[in-house]
């Protein structure tokens, strides 16, 4: 007997069949609606050097998930230098976009001049767990390199907004900002360059500390009285966001009459006016809402930033943007890139809570039921047919009971029709088929029972 436990570590989490197929589900829609843009499949390591991901995240560094050396490498580090960095030489990926990235760094001459990628994958996070929030979970990605055109920030985000229509949601909202607008109402404020990641971080967790913690936490990162008092009526210019339409152009036209004489500001209402009318072509534009107090805490965004956000769920379903600078810090070029990436598990946290999937859990839509040994193998071949006509066919796993304990076990299952092939059947030269609700069953012939039974089957659900 072991005290050991069974439950998963801290922040992670099993998922059984009928949670896995509600995955599965959200998976095959999203990636449906990825290809459906154009997006090419990629897939990157669970792993990365450490170097890789070290100075790509600002502050969020220290959730990156460190694997310590093995071996000889650990004893000489314990030997040489005990310290945290030394310690370690690998990782779990924080994110999938440096992968990303770097893979472009490595193989960016095989790929066309502008490449759009989708990756659906886990990631981990050393974070503190709590509602909506793992420290392994799943990311949606779309990303395209190569481009500058606001086209392609549209496509990202015009993505994303297609999914969750296809998934059931409608009551949410882009949240969008530029990194360069911000960095321009710091300069009118007078905050010092040193100073700009701080007071960034500061304004992201509006949603979470409310306008006074902001206030409060600017004045602890050291921002004089002065640059908060210009700094905040700036920020402060967002509409009520409770429904569409937004008026957008009049937040930003407030905007740029204040920052419109600096060269970030200038750019950023440039790009911002071109993103907001470009999509108004596309499956984003009603749900685009301009929000100047959006900072993304991430370091390696450099233009626009989006998250998607939805009242009856705290913290953000989707987010991305910009990072023009990224892919350069592993080639020495620039290549402009925009992403943008699905939070999975809060989307179906809140699927689940709405009662959204509407979907076949069933494991199988047919039990082919096994009289005996004897007759075991033609009730594989009839497993076979079912399965060659469409049928998802469950073999009954045992052949020395009777016919009972198999119903129960399709009951058990929410198998709704079981197949019976025994001596009767088997000089009739058919098989029954078992309706589990009604009691009732039909004959369909042994030669084409697979086909048979998928008519039968569709008629039934009709």
């Amino acid at each position: 007997m072991t005290d050991e436990p069974t439950t998963p570590a801290s922040g992670m989490r099993d998922f059984l069949p009928e949670q896995v197929a509600r995955r599965n589900h959200v998976f095959d829609i999203i990636r449906d609606v990825y290809e459906g843009y154009g997006f090419e499949p990629l897939e990157t390591p669970s792993m990365e050097r450490l170097s890789t991901l070290l100075g790509k995240y600002g502050e969020d560094e220290k959730l990156i998930f460190r694997i310590m050396k093995r071996g000889q490498k650990l004893q000489r580090a314990l030997d040489e230098d005990p310290s945290e960095d030394e310690l370690a030489d690998l990782a779990l990926r924080y994110d999938l976009t440096v992968p990303l990235a770097r893979i472009f760094a490595e193989h960016g001459n095989d790929f066309p001049r502008v490449f759009k990628r989708y990756q659906i994958g886990p990631v981990w996070r050393a974070d503190r767990p709590q509602k909506g929030r793992y420290r392994e979970f799943y990311q949606c990605d779309v990303d395209i390199l190569g481009s500058e055109s606001t086209l392609v920030e549209a496509e990202v985000i015009s993505a994303a907004a297609d999914a969750l229509e296809r998934l059931g949601f409608d009551d949410f909202r882009i949240h969008t900002n530029h990194r360069k607008l911000l960095d321009g109402m710091m300069e009118i404020a007078g905050i010092e360059q040193e100073m700009r990641s701080d007071a960034l971080v500061a304004i992201d967790k509006l949603d979470k500390i409310g306008l006074k913690g902001v206030v409060d936490e600017l004045d602890e990162r050291g921002l004089s009285d002065d640059a908060v008092d210009t700094l905040m009526p700036m920020l402060d210019q967002g509409a009520e966001a409770d429904s569409p339409p937004f008026d957008n152009q009049r937040t930003l036209q407030a905007i740029a009459d204040q920052i419109e004489q600096t060269e970030s500001g200038a750019h950023a209402v440039s790009d911002l006016e071109s993103l907001f009318r470009v999509c108004e072509g596309s499956s984003a534009g009603r749900h685009l809402y301009f929000d100047p107090y959006l900072a993304r805490g991430l370091s390696y965004y450099t233009g626009a930033i989006f998250e998607i956000r939805s009242d009856d769920f705290p913290g953000s379903l989707a987010a991305g943007g910009r990072y023009d600078d990224l892919v350069g810090m592993f080639t020495n070029q620039d290549v402009p890139a925009c992403g943008f990436s699905l939070g999975v598990e809060r989307i179906i946290d809140l699927m689940e809570e709405r009662d959204m999937f509407d979907i076949d859990e069933t494991p199988a839509d047919v039990m082919v039921a096994v009289w005996d040994e004897d007759f075991a193998a033609d009730s594989m071949a009839i497993a076979r047919q079912m399965r060659e006509a469409g049928l998802r066919a469950d073999l009954y796993p045992d052949d020395d009971s009777g016919f009972g304990k198999q119903f129960g076990y399709a009951d058990e299952r929410d198998i709704p029709f079981v197949a019976i092939f025994a001596p009767d059947e088997k000089e009739a030269g058919c098989v029954a088929i078992r309706d589990m609700d009604s009691g009732e069953q039909t004959e369909v012939s042994r030669e084409h029972a697979g086909e048979e039974t998928a008519r039968l089957i569709l008629k039934a659900r009709d």
